[in-house]
């Protein structure tokens, strides 16, 4: 039975390497192509590689579930082409026990999905878009298509990049007095992280001037640079409090679902604390959290084609038939997921539904098999 197992999983993981191998190869040639249209500044090919390279953990993990579902149907399909699953169904193997010698080399990848998603993808992805905010001269820019937004109380800040290291670039802050009027904008090349507070370098300040009815004077005065209710200022270096850290902005610098379970719970709590949606977060992280779930759902529907629809075709159509129902998933998952937040049905349950149909109808056809 030990011969059996092990040769089992050693086609099951072969198989999955194999499709995680071609699936990862095209994906990269696609964003080698892509990134080409976006060279400049700084951002050369050397630049548009390592940004890749920083990125494929993320792909990685992307693409686990349905390789584990492709990878499955063509290790079984290999052994079901050579009649080895009839050897084994005669040598008195149940079905539940094949099941279970083909989750296992599965469970190996779940965990390294784990290990990406919790302590891998969230630096590297950081780094790569940092360095390609920064390489392409996002530094020196007011705004860039990949900034990123945040709102503490009355402030709204806008960060051109975000490095890991504690420095930011390109940071506009714009503060509101209690009616939410503007009161003062704020432009700084880098700001830099000291210990418990952030430091400004090269800033220009506008403050908007009131009197004491809230309206703007119509007056100027020597330090008004040639607009009537502002005052503008420049400083080499300015002390910025703020209770943000850099723990913080990692997570802003990401999108939701590039961040670790851990961050999406805690940068949930933190948008709730501040009275901001956090249904989008909350969203990302039931998606993260049930995914072994997910790649052990469509790993049953795989065995249950083997066994039912799937046992006598060629290859191709094993391939194609999961290339389809990993599409299928993954659109039902797309349209679940916006349609809470829209729609206001809590998010879990937006992630459980493809989950849970594509469970069932792996038993179902389990258990029409004889």
């Amino acid at each position: 039975m030990r011969k059996i197992s092990r040769y089992v999983a050693r086609t099951v993981f072969a198989a999955i390497s194999l499709v995680l191998i071609v699936v990862l190869s095209l994906d990269l040639i696609g964003s080698f192509i892509d990134e080409m249209g976006d060279l400049r500044g700084n951002y050369t090919v050397l630049e548009a590689l390592l940004y890749i390279s920083l990125t494929l953990p993320g792909r990685l993990y992307e693409y686990l579930p349905y390789a584990c579902l492709i990878g499955c149907l063509v290790g079984l399909g290999l052994l079901a082409s050579s009649s080895e699953l009839v050897v084994m169904r005669a040598a008195g193997v149940s079905v539940k026990r094949i099941t279970w010698l083909v989750l296992k080399p599965v469970l190996a990848f779940i965990v390294l999905g784990l290990v990406l998603g919790e302590f891998v993808t969230p630096y590297t992805d950081q780094v790569a878009e940092s360095r390609r905010a920064v390489a392409m001269g996002g530094q020196r820019a007011l705004h860039t298509e990949r900034g990123f937004w945040h709102r503490e109380g009355n402030s709204y800040m806008y960060f051109n990049a975000i490095q890991p290291n504690g420095i930011l670039h390109g940071v506009t802050r714009y503060e509101f007095d209690d009616q939410q009027r503007l009161t003062e904008a704020s432009y700084a090349e880098q700001v830099t992280y000291q210990s418990d507070y952030w430091q400004e370098e090269d800033v220009a300040v506008t403050r908007f001037v009131r009197d004491e009815n809230g309206e703007a004077p119509d007056r100027t005065s020597e330090n008004i640079e040639g607009i009537e209710g502002t005052e503008t200022a420049e400083y080499a270096l300015r002390r910025w409090n703020t209770d943000l850290t850099p723990a913080l902005l990692n997570i802003i610098a990401l999108q939701p679902e590039a961040l670790s379970i851990r961050n999406l719970a805690f940068y949930s709590n933190y948008l709730s604390e501040q009275r901001l949606e956090s249904s989008e977060y909350r969203l990302a992280f039931w998606e993260k959290a049930l995914q072994p779930l997910a790649t052990i759902s469509l790993v049953l529907v795989a065995i249950s084609f083997i066994f039912g629809p799937l046992r006598e075709v060629t290859m191709g159509q094993r391939i194609f038939t999961g290339v389809v129902f990993g599409i299928a998933f993954r659109l039902t998952q797309s349209l679940l997921g916006p349609s809470s937040l829209v729609f206001g049905f809590p998010p879990l349950v937006a992630v459980l539904i493809p989950i849970a149909a594509c469970t069932l109808f792996g038993f179902y056809l389990l258990s029409r098999t004889r």
